[in-house]
């Protein structure tokens, strides 16, 4: 529940008739959509921040202690992703209840059958396997307009069905909101006013298999 009721900060890009400048409108949305969309920026290099708005001594001040450097990164990073296989080689916690109490001894025609103690132990690890959603990371760039530039941005694996037998996927169950700095303007072209505001940027953080 707490995850459909997280809200995530979608920036907009409104232009007024082509008289002012673009202007960036804050808005909550529900956050069933992650993770967030390409942001369509007006191409115009006046909106960009200058040289002297990126220096970064002043930047790591504004953003403060929200500076997290598992999740954000001034220089580009390597783009590399996270495998599935990575992600499944060490299973989170304990086995979940719905798979450690499955009853592999009971047949669709109500016939019941000898199952090992081993084999059990091996199936249901493989049923546990097989079902896990591990969230897989990319760095994303987001461009010179946000501070820092690059994100570390969660994704529900969807390389196959995570259902045995098949017809279930991974789907987002949980965000966390990571602070980033936005460049923000307003006003008109020849007398705008810029300067850097703090917006919430959601990323996944745990998957589930579900319908």
């Amino acid at each position: 529940m707490g995850f459909s009721q997280t809200l995530l900060v979608y920036v907009l890009v409104c232009v007024h008739l082509g008289v002012s400048q673009p202007f960036l409108r804050l808005r909550p949305s529900p956050s069933d959509h992650l993770p967030v969309p390409d942001l369509k920026e007006d191409p115009d290099p006046e909106y960009d921040p200058r040289e002297q708005d990126l220096a970064e001594r002043s930047l790591r001040k504004k953003i403060g202690s929200n500076f997290d450097p598992n999740f954000m990164s001034i220089s580009s990073p390597m783009l590399v992703n996270l495998t599935a296989q990575d992600n499944q080689v060490k299973l989170p916690g304990p086995m979940p209840n719905d798979i450690r109490k499955l009853d592999l001894t009971e047949t669709p025609y109500g016939k019941r059958v000898k199952v090992g103690k081993k084999a059990r132990r091996k199936f249901l690890q493989w049923l546990w396997t097989y079902t896990h959603c591990p969230v897989v990371y990319t760095w994303k760039d987001l461009g010179v307009r946000f501070w820092p530039r690059y994100i570390k941005e969660g994704n529900c694996f969807s390389e196959r069905s995570c259902s045995f037998p098949e017809g279930m996927s991974c789907k987002p169950v949980k965000s966390i909101n990571k602070i980033f700095l936005r460049w923000y303007c307003q006003g008109f072209v020849k007398q705008k006013y810029c300067t850097w505001i703090q917006v919430q940027y959601p990323i996944i953080s745990e998957c589930k298999c579900s319908c």
